[in-house]
């Protein structure tokens, strides 16, 4: 079975919320790999975000919400619908508050990736690893193969919290 069968399956599967974004979770570790794994929803236009899974919940935890301030990373996922990439702690640090907690668990480089309905961006897919890590053979990897089960994931959740 492919990596794509098996994430089809958990989907089909699935029973409570969370489970839609294990699979998604596995399905990405088996095609790349990511430290950090997490997806965020986005709500209001974009002015609020709340993290929905996270493979590290000690350090990033799902819980509430926050307020997204205007920045430049807004422009590129939330206004032209398109990947942010930093591969080095410093670019991180132009657009998150939080990098030096990014920094401390080994991490150097991100990708958000836009899960879009309707053109409106409703989460967020959200990677971390190294510094470098996010190659453009990485970045063209999750945009052919990432895109669609991160929506299929999120709708699956959606549907899922909703029972």
């Amino acid at each position: 079975m492919t990596p794509e069968q098996s994430f089809a399956q958990a989907i089909a599967t699935a029973r409570q919320p969370i489970d839609a974004f294990a699979a998604l979770d596995r399905l990405t570790q088996e095609l790349l790999g990511a430290k950090l794994f997490t997806v965020t929803t986005v709500e209001e236009n974009g002015a609020l975000a709340r993290r929905s899974y996270s493979n590290m919940p000690a350090a990033y935890p799902t819980s509430g919400t926050k307020r997204v301030d205007p920045s430049r990373w807004n422009n590129i996922v939330l206004e032209r619908h398109e990947s942010f990439v930093a591969n080095t702690l410093a670019d991180i640090a132009t657009v998150f508050p939080d990098h030096e907690l990014i920094g401390s668990l080994g991490l150097g480089s991100c990708i958000n990736v836009p899960i879009l309905v309707g053109g409106e961006v409703i989460a967020t897919l959200n990677l971390l690893d190294a510094p470098g890590y996010f190659t453009p053979e990485r970045v063209a990897l999750i945009a052919e193969r990432l895109t669609l089960p991160a929506l299929a994931a999120q709708l699956a959740y959606d549907r899922l919290s909703a029972r």
